[in-house]
């Protein structure tokens, strides 16, 4: 069974680390997707495969993929529960934006860990289609109606802001994940805005290519 004691992290942080972010990766993978449109489908089942990639390696080290999860499972699901899209299009701009976050967090963290490791991060992260279906849906509605801009940009800093304080959260709560994404440094909120900055620059760019202000 995993374990989130200290004294595992004291013994062995690496690997702690690295299950925390397989972890964190293969509970992404089964959040919800955009909806129940034919076109979903096919990005449905590229993030199972990187499921399966990620419950794979898991059980080489040892670790049960639900165990690897677990610690996950609460902020995720404040999350998603606070940012319940009101229709689909929000739907859309949910998974667009939330991916992108994900996505950015990962990158940062995967620079330090095992090759092998990195390598499978990558293969996880890679674009599914997901990014050009939202960017064409969301372009598409603003060329109909350009009044649903607006809201959907109001709509897009909420999901930005909400997932970044769920990802604050998570660091601050799995010393492994925070010391090696802070480069051995331990939580830090100096260090964590500058990660955050990062991020949320690269959400100002995603939202740019929607049509939107970020």
């Amino acid at each position: 069974m995993a374990t989130d004691s200290h004294g595992d992290f004291a013994a062995d942080p690496q690997r702690q680390a690295v299950i925390d972010l397989l972890g964190v990766l293969a509970y992404g993978e089964l959040a919800p997707d955009l909806g129940d449109k034919a076109e979903i489908a096919q990005l449905a089942a590229a993030e199972l495969r990187h499921f399966e990639l990620l419950r794979e390696r898991l059980k080489q080290m040892g670790i049960d993929v639900a165990d690897a999860m677990e610690p996950f499972v609460r902020a995720v699901g404040i999350f998603h529960e606070s940012t319940a899209p009101a229709d689909w299009l929000e739907g859309v701009v949910k998974a667009y934006v939330g991916n992108g976050i994900a996505v950015d967090f990962y990158r940062e963290v995967s620079v330090l860990v095992d090759e092998s490791t990195r390598e499978l991060v990558l293969e996880v992260l890679s674009d599914t289609g997901q990014a050009e279906f939202a960017v064409d849906r969301v372009r598409r509605a603003i060329a109909a109606d350009p009044i649903v801009a607006g809201r959907l940009a109001l709509w897009g800093r909420r999901i930005v802001g909400e997932a970044l304080a769920q990802a604050q959260q998570v660091i601050s709560r799995r010393p492994a994940l925070a010391d090696l994404m802070l480069g051995g440094s331990g939580f830090d909120v100096v260090a964590v805005s500058e990660v955050f900055n990062r991020i949320t620059a690269q959400h100002t760019r995603r939202m740019a290519a929607l049509g939107l202000a970020a």
